[in-house]
């Protein structure tokens, strides 16, 4: 069955979310609309939506016209088999103690490291993007260095690769969150798939905003791997949460965006312990004052 895409950019996160939610409305309608803001610094948001029909050219342009959008560019996608094209294309990944791969390379677990496994139908977050990758080698770091967080929570976990990661190291349960569903279900596979079933705590949750959350607190640990914008959102409540002395790995963000969430997080009593790049993407490790 071939696939449409509808795609534009505009400016303003409410009018992109108002768009979104118009697009929703099309007739045939939409199998699928997200909204997202550029990783690129623009402070453009992306509004596309997928289709199982060409969509009506005539519609879409006046939709666009009216919520002040660039002109929406569609087109037809190949029909793909992703599942075999990402295990064709994702390979094991090495950070430090960790080896992060999928079943079909389970032969290749090295007896000396620590497996993560994550399933190629559950690709995002799986260690090879500089994000995930540069969160995975800080948390080895500072194994290396004798820590031993034992409250910890991955907020924005998508594959809870990062908790899966903090429990194969520390015998405490870790409590992972995310804003979908569709990812803490992703996330519980992975904890089953992994032996952790309740060393890892899957939740659907906005940052902290759950009980059993705010019963944890304050964490020893967090992980956000999440985009420059929640992150700082998150910062206040980041400096409620957390321990004192307590520390934070961030990531999702590009280089030039680094500047911005230190002086956020600095507002609320962390200070800089590392601050790593890998390709376009930065890694912070915090502590809080």
């Amino acid at each position: 069955m071939p696939t449409y895409t509808a795609l534009t950019t505009l400016p303003d996160e409410t009018r992109a979310q108002a768009l979104g939610e118009a697009l929703e409305a099309l007739e045939p309608e939409p199998v699928g609309v997200g909204v997202f803001e550029l990783e690129d610094g623009s402070g453009l948001w992306e509004v596309g939506a997928y289709f199982t029909e060409m969509p009506d050219d005539i519609e879409l342009t006046l939709m666009a016209a009216a919520f002040g959008a660039a002109e929406f560019a569609v087109s037809e996608l190949p029909e793909i088999d992703w599942v075999a094209h990402v295990r064709r294309e994702l390979k094991p990944v090495e950070a430090g103690r960790f080896f992060v791969y999928g079943s079909h390379d389970a032969d290749k677990l090295p007896a000396d490291r620590i497996g993560l496994l994550i399933e190629a139908a559950m690709a995002f977050g799986t260690g090879h993007h500089g994000t995930t990758l540069g969160c995975l080698k800080a948390l080895d770091r500072l194994a290396d260095q004798g820590v031993h967080a034992r409250n910890v929570i991955d907020v924005g976990c998508g594959t809870a690769v990062l908790a899966m990661a903090a429990a194969k190291i520390w015998p405490e349960t870790v409590m992972a969150s995310d804003i979908d569903q569709v990812a803490v279900d992703v996330s519980e596979a992975n904890v089953k798939a992994n032996d952790l079933t309740g060393r890892v705590i899957c939740l659907e949750a906005v940052g902290f905003e759950h009980p059993d959350i705010r019963a944890r607190a304050p964490f020893d640990l967090i992980f956000a791997n999440i985009l420059k914008g929640p992150l700082i959102q998150l910062a206040p409540d980041m400096g409620r949460y957390a321990a004192k002395g307590g520390l934070a790995i961030l990531s999702g963000l590009l280089n030039t965006q680094a500047e911005d969430v230190l002086a956020a997080y600095a507002a609320q009593g962390f200070d800089t312990v590392s601050r790593d790049e890998i390709g376009d993407w930065t890694t912070l490790v915090l502590r809080h004052a």
